[in-house]
């Protein structure tokens, strides 16, 4: 069996939707991997703060859930960002990554994130029945800054980044050329928010991660 695997979702998303729904916990248990569906806070089965301030730290509340042995990490959005953020600051805990829907969002000082039409899909996602609106307001008027050059150096694990071509968050190349062992793969004609429900995202990543399910 080889390592374990940590599922940590996007922003106004969860486990069940980002990860369950579109099969990953079938294909990992086909795969005879374990998997580990961590909801970020103000998301999910997590903790709701509604002050900006509570989401200074999303690594803390991840690693007291986080598998002992170290993990293969699969983030998407914010949970990319925090798989990162987690491979940095742990990096004895993380066996590789694989990084989706981020690019230069996360080493360039303007975010573009919150423009436009964007803004408005991400209104409507905090606003989708089941969310807690006033933590997720919370959590994205919280500080965002990019990732240093100096602090990406540092994960030396092997970083897969699946992006969509129309991604407001590309292009992928500032980031991959800071991190030293970094695979790009581009999705033709995905955007950000429908990257975790194609069938090409999950195969890319499972070839990566060495979990393409085997039924026997």
């Amino acid at each position: 069996m080889g390592p374990p695997v940590v599922l940590l979702p996007g922003f106004a998303t969860s486990t069940e939707r980002t990860w369950r729904e579109p099969g990953w916990f079938d294909l990992l248990k086909d795969a005879h991997r374990r998997a580990f569906g961590i909801d970020l806070l103000g998301h999910g089965e997590a903790a709701k703060p509604t002050d900006p301030a509570g989401y200074d730290d999303l690594v803390g509340p991840v690693m007291a859930q986080f598998p002992e042995t170290p993990a293969v990490v699969v983030g998407y959005s914010l949970g990319a960002r925090t798989a990162l953020q987690i491979a940095i600051q742990h990096p004895e805990r993380v066996n590789r990554l694989v990084l989706a829907a981020v690019g230069r969002n996360l080493v360039a000082s303007d975010d573009q994130a919150l423009a436009g039409n964007t803004a408005d899909h991400f209104e409507s996602l905090i606003t989708t029945p089941g969310n807690d609106t006033d933590a997720l307001r919370a959590c994205i008027s919280r500080e965002r800054r990019p990732f240093t050059a100096e602090e990406l150096a540092t994960v030396r694990v092997p970083c897969l980044i699946i992006i969509g071509s129309d991604d407001f968050a590309g292009p992928p190349e500032p980031l991959a050329e800071l991190l030293p062992d970094a695979t790009v793969k581009v999705l033709p004609g995905v955007d950000h928010f429908g990257l975790p429900k194609q069938f090409s995202f999950i195969d890319a990543a499972l070839d990566f991660i060495d979990a393409v399910p085997t039924w026997d």
